[in-house]
């Protein structure tokens, strides 16, 4: 029973990390930006590592099972 808030947090924080990261690296591949008003290196860089720190957390919840 206590497992199932953390398969839905752990598939939550995976996709989501899965997702930004995947987004972010469509944006930078076509040069476009990703942030409006922000350096394009410093948006990216800041947006590929919140995707992998979800993602690690969605393992993480995951491996909690």
């Amino acid at each position: 029973m206590e497992s199932g808030p953390a398969i839905f947090a752990g598939t939550a924080f995976a996709l989501f990390g899965a997702a930004l990261l995947v987004w972010t690296g469509a944006r930078v591949l076509h040069r476009a930006p990703v942030a409006h008003g922000v350096n394009r290196a410093t948006a990216a860089a800041l947006t590929a590592i919140f995707g992998a720190v979800f993602l690690v957390a969605g393992v993480w919840c995951f491996s909690r099972v």
